[in-house]
């Protein structure tokens, strides 16, 4: 899961970003509204914590980007300013939610969590296709009720196929997904190959069925 943090209070954002990086998500920085902008033309997030008060305008410019070009990311809007006109002008613009600075990190990434679940997975906490079982809180996953031992980059992997279920995802998609953003560093797709080979693997001699199929010419599909 890919989190871009506009904020430009660098010690916080260092901070939201080592405590998320432990979390096992995949974080972006800006510091300004219009960083923020360029990032989100570049990458689709799966979450936006955005503050208002910014060095180059309003963060709620960001929320009224995101609507007109009808964005589905999720967006947590902060801002030191407990300030009821600012709560409700952020959510009325679109935001899912809203906390005040200061705030702890553990509840950030609670919030965070919940978005993403209920956008993506429905509000589910658990996610249940046959045989197979991820637990999107404990970050694990089970076959045939046994626990399954995945590396963190094949459980992201397994997640982003799974929230994408029925749709052909790209090679590139997936290199972003999984790289953190450092696709630029690779020559080649060998590393999607050998993780996806890793994990097809290891869900078979698990007794998993094979339901990440090789779309030729164009990525993977976990087909339900």
């Amino acid at each position: 899961m890919r989190i871009l943090i506009i904020e430009d209070e660098r010690e916080l954002s260092q901070s939201i970003v080592a405590y998320l990086k432990r979390e096992n998500y995949h974080c972006d920085i800006a510091d300004k509204v219009s960083e923020g902008l360029y990032k989100m033309e570049a990458y689709d997030y799966d979450c936006i914590v955005l503050d208002i008060s910014l060095p180059d305008g309003n963060g709620l410019r960001i929320l009224k980007e995101l609507k007109a070009n009808k964005r589905s990311e999720g967006v947590i809007v902060i801002s030191a300013r407990d300030s009821l006109d600012d709560r409700v002008t952020g959510l009325n613009l679109g935001a899912d939610d809203y906390l005040s600075k200061p705030f702890h990190l553990s509840e950030l990434n609670a919030r965070i969590a919940a978005i993403i679940r209920r956008k993506k997975f429905q509000g589910n906490k658990v996610l249940v296709h046959n045989e197979l079982t991820i637990d999107l809180l404990a970050k694990t996953v089970t076959v045939n009720n046994e626990p399954l031992e995945l590396t963190r980059k094949e459980f992201d992997l397994l997640l982003f196929l799974v929230s994408n279920k029925n749709s052909v995802i790209s090679k590139n998609a997936i290199a972003e997904n999984i790289s953190g953003g450092g696709i630029e560093f690779y020559d080649n797709f060998d590393f999607i190959y050998s993780h996806m080979k890793n994990l097809k693997r290891k869900l078979a001699q698990a007794g998993c069925k094979d339901y990440i199929k090789s779309v030729y010419g164009m990525g993977y599909k976990f087909i339900v």
